[in-house]
């Protein structure tokens, strides 16, 4: 099958040009992989569907369950190589938040595709057993800065617990985010980030952010933290 999709399985879409985008392929793969099921949707379909070869989606992707873990994994080396620059005056928690917040880029509009992409990967069987290794890589990230930071080993008590915490921390914001979809997922993790550092002291809390039907975060009279050091 060509580049242009001239020539292919009946049924597949012709006239796509070969400027196939990874975002396109993906949104293709889990419309299919949700409408016939991940483990009978090949990459064949996929590529077929979107009009391309093959070969296309392989520029983008190295298997099928890395159509849903390719941005997770980007995520994981964004916060890896931030943290990498960060000055050694910014606090670890600052550092942290700041590293995760720009690691992050999805928006309100972006819900529904990320409830499927959760989805898929909380009741498909071989993606539910990668979901720990993936999660660990992205804990790992912070512990490892935690670990340079206090001079421990990533593995130690501090750095473990600042990585756990962490993650724990930022599941949370996502999964409000995902329930409320009515902000940017960054609201909800500088928040989250923000009551963590702090401890969860009363003042680091805007109670009444999360308890205002459908006013989110914002228009709860929620402020976020001032200009920290990411934004130059």
């Amino acid at each position: 099958m060509s580049e242009h999709g001239d020539a292919g399985p009946a049924g597949a879409r012709r006239g796509r040009p070969p400027s196939t985008s990874r975002r396109e392929l993906r949104l293709i793969a889990l419309r299919l992989f949700a409408s016939a099921g991940f483990d009978s949707t090949t990459i064949e379909q996929i590529a077929a569907e979107a009009g391309v070869s093959e070969r296309t989606f392989f520029r983008y992707f190295t298997t099928k369950a890395s159509v849903l873990w390719t941005e997770f994994e980007t995520e994981v080396e964004t916060i890896r190589s931030t943290l990498a620059a960060v000055p050694a005056d910014v606090p670890l928690m600052d550092a942290v938040r700041g590293a995760v917040v720009a690691a992050n880029h999805y928006h309100a509009d972006d819900v529904p595709e990320m409830r499927l992409r959760m989805h898929l990967i909380a009741t498909v069987p071989a993606l539910s057993f990668s979901a720990a290794e993936h999660y660990e890589a992205w804990e790992r990230a912070i512990s490892e800065f935690a670990g340079r930071r206090l001079g421990q080993a990533a593995g130690s008590l501090y750095p473990l617990t600042i990585g756990r915490a962490v993650l724990a921390a930022c599941r949370a914001a996502y999964d409000r985010w995902s329930a409320r979809a009515d902000d940017d997922l960054t609201t909800y993790l500088d928040a989250a980030l923000c009551a963590l550092a702090a401890g969860f002291a009363p003042e680091s809390l805007r109670l009444g952010a999360d308890t205002q039907p459908g006013g989110g975060l914002a228009s709860a009279g929620f402020q976020q933290s001032p200009l920290p050091w990411w934004y130059g």
